[in-house]
């Protein structure tokens, strides 16, 4: 029996192929696709107000050594990552991983529980770090194993509506914890967290049984091997590699400006605690909508219509604008419609484009270099995006000179960007034409 002949996976194909150019062999895939990125996302938009919320109880000038805390706990934990990869089948390491930060998000649970108020602010400074650590890591791994699933050809028509699972997944978990925020204790939400991590490690499993279907490579169940620090050298190691990695340090850096930005003018604007969380699971739940229609409708398009360059650039381009905008009109106002356009066009276009660079490098690379890039350099951006703002204000730059600051880093971003873009064009030519 075909994939798409089985009475479920027809269905759910002729559903596909109402919105998107899709294959049979590739509908259960995309499937169990869905719900893992779905479960690795609830959890996370679940714990993301309650991080942001303690990230501001621990005070807005801390933020900058809160994102310090971040970069180190990348490095401490990229290491160990990349020898579970050299060692182990993908089948084994993604699940290892999960379940060591699903025992960390129960752990969480058990020290709000017993710590006083004095004690609960520096518990929520490490969460708030390891929430950021967190994140970068669960996403990423499932990136990984989606370009290592997936050709470049099928990586452009397919990646915009699989991230359409993971915004489904945000609004499921930022609309939960919107709605519960007031009236239900931040411990309670942890270990619905944590247990949607498991679902996330069956749905790994499942994919593992179904990736012979698309037959991109007869051994993608094999350990890698190479070296444990492999993914640190070639991240250096090649132009197109290096500009990936400046794509995501001036992406990181403008993110930081605007993040930092908003959470002065949020702790200004709300006295109440669950006033500032509900604020954010608010802009959290506007942002994924937005991005659920881009990424069901437009992305898949974009990506084919127009090509990578010229998707990866519109990113930086909405972040000139937006800055721009903010330069002028520094309000609460002007700071959520900025993030929620700006966020909704990262995961709904650059997100997707930016995974398909990573669909033309070698197979190491897909997940060492990608996992280094994907969490240290990201931080490192973080790193230079909170000290310079927080040097900048202690020259007494305000919301407005903050923003004229980042116009010509989001215009630096732009260049690498469609350079980045056309490179990647031309090596899926080269591999396509190689396959033949």
């Amino acid at each position: 029996m075909s994939e798409a002949s089985r009475p479920g996976v027809a269905v759910f194909y002729r559903l596909l192929r109402k919105v998107i150019d899709v294959r049979p062999e590739e509908a259960r895939v995309l499937l169990w696709c869905w719900l893992y990125i779905f479960a690795v996302l609830s959890s996370y938009y679940i714990m993301r107000p309650i991080r942001d919320e303690m990230g501001v109880a621990g005070g807005v000038n801390n933020l900058q050594w809160l994102f310090t805390g971040t970069l180190i706990g990348m490095v401490v934990l990229n290491l160990p990552f990349a020898y579970l990869v050299k060692t182990l089948p993908r089948r084994r390491f993604i699940p290892l991983t999960y379940r060591f930060f699903a025992l960390n998000i129960v752990l969480f649970a058990a020290l709000l529980y017993l710590a006083d108020a004095a004690q609960t602010v520096w518990v929520g400074r490490v969460f708030f770090i390891w929430v950021s650590v967190y994140n970068l890591f669960v996403v990423s791994i499932f990136w990984q194993l989606n370009v290592d699933l997936f050709s470049p050809e099928q990586g452009k028509r397919l990646f915009g509506f699989i991230a359409a699972g993971a915004t489904i997944g945000a609004i499921a978990g930022s609309a939960l914890t919107a709605g519960l925020a007031r009236f239900v204790s931040p411990i309670v939400l942890l270990l619905g967290a944590a247990m949607l991590l498991e679902l996330a490690v069956f749905s790994v499993g499942r994919l593992s049984q179904l990736s012979p279907n698309l037959a991109r490579r007869p051994d993608d169940e094999q350990p890698i091997g190479g070296s444990v620090v492999a993914g640190i050298t070639h991240a250096f190691g090649s132009p197109y590699l290096v500009n990936v990695s400046l794509f995501l340090l001036l992406f990181a850096i403008t993110s930081t400006f605007l993040y930092l930005q908003r959470a002065g003018i949020v702790a200004h604007s709300f006295a109440s605690r669950g006033e500032q969380t509900s604020f954010f699971a608010t802009i959290d739940l506007l942002v994924n909508t937005l991005t659920l229609v881009l990424q069901l409708f437009v992305t898949g398009r974009i990506l084919v219509w127009l090509g990578v360059a010229l998707a990866l650039g519109f990113l930086p381009v909405l972040t000139a604008i937006g800055f721009g905008a903010l330069a002028f009109t520094p309000t609460l106002t002007a700071v959520a419609v900025f993030e929620i356009l700006r966020r909704a066009g990262d995961y709904g276009i650059a997100r997707p484009t930016r995974e398909v660079l990573f669909t033309v490098v070698p197979r190491e690379d897909r997940y060492k270099t990608k996992g280094f890039i994907d969490t240290f350099v990201y931080r490192l951006g973080d790193q230079f995006g909170a000290w310079s703002v927080a040097w900048l204000r202690a020259l007494g730059a305000g919301v407005s000179e903050l923003a004229l600051v980042a116009i010509p880093i989001a215009l630096l971003w732009l260049v690498n960007a469609l350079w980045l873009g056309r490179r990647q064009e031309s090596r899926a030519q080269a591999e396509a034409t190689t396959a033949k």
